[in-house]
């Protein structure tokens, strides 16, 4: 793919990611994205055989760059692991914003409407997850290893809860439309890590 075919491609994703993260998938039609993105119709199906496929590849890019910011936030070498998990979710908070989160809360819009509407995004965002969960277990064991951070039971466990435990905060916040859910996400994140309040 040439550079000025991957540069239409992305500004199809770009502009779809905005506008999915706010109303939906199912909400969202072709012509919505082709429109804003300025592309003709003919050029969609150029880079995506229907919808569906390009939603996976919306959820795969999105994937793609949300663990290369958490690699980041986690490799940082001036920081304890406690202090990296902190900063981790601190962002989370921030990203997830209730009011806006401008296509930064991909996995959380969509996540329970497309797993029944298709196998392949559905396996897109198990795949997505699994990386986060996994970096997560991994920035645990580095915690346990530094000294900054205790956990009770395996640190896929406690990965896997916590990443459950501010997925749900993320859908009671837009629920509630205020931050209280996270605040309760972090109390019990400091908790099950061992940190001081």
């Amino acid at each position: 793919m040439n550079s000025e075919s991957s540069g239409v491609r992305d500004t199809i994703l770009d502009v779809g990611q905005r506008i999915m993260a706010g109303k939906g998938f199912s909400a969202v039609g072709l012509n919505e994205i082709l429109v804003s993105a300025g592309v003709p119709k003919g050029s969609f199906y150029h880079y995506f055989g229907s919808k569906d496929a390009f939603g996976e590849a919306l959820l795969a890019r999105y994937f793609e760059a949300y663990l290369a910011e958490m690699d980041v936030t986690l490799r940082n070498p001036d920081a304890t692991m406690a202090s990296k998990l902190l900063t981790y979710f601190g962002k989370w908070r921030t990203n997830q914003s209730f009011d806006d989160c401008q296509g930064k809360c991909l996995a959380v819009k969509l996540g329970a409407e497309v797993v029944d509407l298709s196998e392949p995004m559905r396996l897109t965002l198990k795949q997505g997850t699994a990386g986060i969960v996994a970096r997560l277990a991994e920035a645990i064991e580095g915690g346990i290893a530094d000294g900054s951070l205790k956990v009770e039971g395996e640190a896929g466990q406690v990965a896997q809860s916590l990443y459950q435990l501010w997925l749900g905060a993320s859908l009671m916040a837009k629920i509630a439309r205020d931050a209280v859910a996270f605040d309760a996400a972090l109390a019990t994140t400091r908790r099950l890590l061992q940190l001081p309040g």
